[in-house]
């Protein structure tokens, strides 16, 4: 018999990871797993355990190769030829942390629970975050492979 978790043994803790010079993919992969819960062993699909993950330094994660400047992003208005088109370098001049938003959502199933989960997901521009009292645990994101960083430029 599978043995599933309920909503008054779920405890969330919050993580906080430094986005600098890491790798947009390996980062949002690595987000997308804890927001689900999947690195927890009383994982349930269905359910929202997942954890609170803080994202700091967000302007300064880099892409690998050409995709800084050759990769697209379409969203469409709802009206006829309403398709709008724009890259990474002209969203991280406004808006930085749209950037890793995309990336991390895409990774989600899509739905209700996606939604939830996703607003566990809080990113901020610099070092400086209001969550301190929340006690996060700090991951080096960089150390756990030696891929997850770019070292150059």
């Amino acid at each position: 018999m599978t043995n599933f978790v309920k909503k008054s043994e779920v405890k969330n803790n919050w993580i906080i990871i430094d986005a600098e010079n890491a790798v947009v993919g390996r980062l949002a992969a690595y987000i997308s797993i804890i927001l689900r819960g999947k690195n927890k062993n009383q994982y349930t699909p269905h359910m929202d355990n997942g954890d609170f993950v803080v994202v700091t330094n967000v302007e300064k994660m880099k892409f690998t190769g050409k995709k800084f400047s050759d990769k697209k992003y379409y969203r469409h208005t709802g009206h006829p030829g309403g398709i709008k088109v724009t890259n990474p370098k002209t969203l991280h001049k406004s808006k930085p942390e749209e950037i890793l938003k995309l990336a991390v959502k895409r990774m989600l199933p899509h739905g209700p629970l996606a939604k939830k989960q996703l607003s566990k997901l809080k990113m901020y521009k610099g070092k400086d975050h209001p969550h301190d009292t929340q006690s996060p645990t700090i991951v080096d994101f960089g150390k756990l492979n030696l891929k997850n960083k770019i070292l150059l430029n």
